[in-house]
């Protein structure tokens, strides 16, 4: 078990920023995250001191390569005890076909082509 827990923030730009805080105190030392996609480390993945809430600000930059059709899981898991702290699912393509949420949208794209018709027909009928 980690004594990290992490906590996601936003998602902007390409860059997965999230909140690490430590039972007992953030401490100085920056914390020792893994942050794999497929199998392998990603680059580039940054720790800042956020001493006014006694936390770690991570970073992690989505790399182009996981952006694909398909669902891309990034894994991020404490160095020290292995103990999977969270994860980041993106997707994207044809994958979403069946989604609900593209359903959804689908719908609310139609009703507003069945508003704007109607509209036009109650216009045209004065």
């Amino acid at each position: 078990m980690s004594d990290w827990t992490l906590t996601k923030n936003r998602l902007f730009e390409g860059i997965w920023e999230g909140g690490l805080t430590r039972d007992g105190g953030a401490g100085d030392t920056p914390p020792k995250i893994d942050v794999t996609f497929l199998g392998n480390a990603v680059g580039g993945v940054q720790f800042k001191e956020d001493v006014a809430n006694d936390r770690w600000v991570m970073r992690i930059p989505i790399p182009t390569e996981a952006i694909a059709d398909g669902v891309q899981t990034f894994l991020i898991a404490d160095s020290v005890t292995g103990t999977l702290l969270d994860k980041i699912t993106l997707i994207s393509g044809e994958v979403l076909a069946d989604d609900i949420r593209a359903e959804l949208d689908l719908l609310r794209a139609e009703l507003d082509l069945l508003k704007r018709a109607f509209r036009r027909h109650c216009i045209e009928t004065m």
